[in-house]
C-alpha cells in the first residue's frame, strides 16, 4: 500500500490560520478530501495521514470526522493538550476513534526546551500509553531537546517531521547533519521526507538543493525508519503534488524494491499501526 504519511486537511479561516501569510495566498482558501483524492489516484497513492494544522480539541474531531467519511484517509494524527491534568480521560474519549494513530504538538512555535519540560514529557508518555505516536514538529535548532526527549522515552514510537526544517534555501547543512546522525541513533525514531520545498527558494528551488539533505536523512536512519509524506497543500506554495513527489521518486530510483515500497508506504503503516485496510 502506497501511503502520503503527511498532509492537511482545513477550512481556511484568516484569524485563526494566521501562519498561512499573504504571502501563501495560493493556499489561503479550504483544502478538503475532495481536493486531494483525485491527485493522490492520479499519482499511484492509495491514502494518506491527515495531520493536525490547528491545536485545538474541534480540529482533531474535524480530522477523525473528515476520516470516517473518506476511507483514503488511513491515518489522523490528531492535537491534545499535552500539558491537561484531564489528558488522559481525553485520550479515553479518543480511543473509540480507531484512526486516530498519532498527536502532534506545533513545538516549533513553543521555546526551544518545550519538549524537555515535565509536564510535556509526562503528557507524551500517556500518548505513548494510549497505544499512539508521537510527531516531533520542530525547527532545527530545537534538534537537542528532541534529542533529550527521545533519550527520556526510549520505548515511545516517535515521528520527527519535515527533516526538522534544516535550512535549505540557505545551504546550510550543519550543525543539522550532525544532530540529525545523533537524533537517528534512537532507534525509536522515524523520520519524515516531507516538507523541503517550502525550506527551500519557493520558487527557485532544483532537485540537486535537496539532495544533500536527502542524503543525510537515509544515510542516518536508513529505509527501514523514512516516510514519504507530501506536506500537502503547503507545498503547494513552492511545488505541485506531482513534482513534490517526483524528486523522491527519482531519488529512491537506486533503492531496492522492497526499500521503496518501505518508503512508500510501509514504514508509515508500521509506525502509524494502520492496516491494510481502512479501519
Amino acid at each position: 500500500m502506497r501511503i502520503d504519511a503527511h498532509q492537511h486537511f482545513w477550512r481556511f479561516d484568516a484569524g485563526r490560520d494566521r501562519w498561512i501569510t499573504e504571502e501563501m495566498r495560493a493556499i489561503r482558501r479550504d483544502f478538503l478530501p475532495g481536493d486531494l483524492e483525485g491527485t493522490l489516484a492520479a499519482n499511484g497513492i492509495d491514502g494518506c495521514v491527515a495531520v493536525q494544522a490547528d491545536q485545538s480539541d474541534d480540529e482533531t474531531r474535524f480530522l477523525l470526522d473528515l476520516a470516517d467519511r473518506h476511507p483514503f484517509i488511513r491515518a489522523v494524527v490528531g492535537w491534545v493538550d499535552l500539558r491537561s491534568p484531564g489528558l488522559g480521560a481525553t485520550l479515553d474519549a479518543l480511543a473509540s476513534r480507531p484512526k486516530l494513530r498519532g498527536v502532534r504538538h506545533v513545538a516549533q512555535a513553543e521555546p526551544d526546551d518545550f519538549l524537555q519540560q515535565d509536564d510535556v514529557i509526562r503528557g507524551i508518555r500517556e500518548v505513548g500509553k494510549a497505544g499512539l505516536a508521537y510527531d516531533i514538529l520542530i525547527v532545527e535548532r530545537q534538534l537537542p531537546a528532541a534529542l533529550a526527549l527521545t533519550a527520556r522515552l526510549p520505548d515511545q514510537v516517535f515521528v520527527l517531521d519535515h527533516l526538522a526544517k534544516p535550512r535549505i534555501k540557505d545551504r546550510a547543512i550543519e550543525p543539522w547533519a550532525t544532530r540529525m546522525r545523533d537524533l537517528a541513533c534512537r532507534p525509536n525514531v522515524f523520520c519524515k521526507i516531507s516538507g523541503l520545498v517550502t525550506e527551500a527558494d519557493w520558487t527557485g528551488w532544483r532537485p540537486e538543493h535537496l539532495r544533500p539533505y536527502l542524503d543525510v536523512a537515509f544515510e542516518a536512519f536508513g529505509t527501514d525508519r523514512v516516510m514519504f509524506g507530501s506536506d500537502w497543500p503547503v507545498c503547494l506554495v513552492a511545488a505541485p503534488y506531482d513534482r513534490v513527489l517526483g524528486v523522491i521518486v527519482e531519488y529512491a530510483g537506486a533503492l531496492s524494491p522492497n526499500e521503496r515500497d518501505a518508503l512508500f508506504g510501509g514504514n508509515a503503516m508500521r509506525a502509524y499501526l494502520i492496516g491494510p485496510r481502512s479501519v
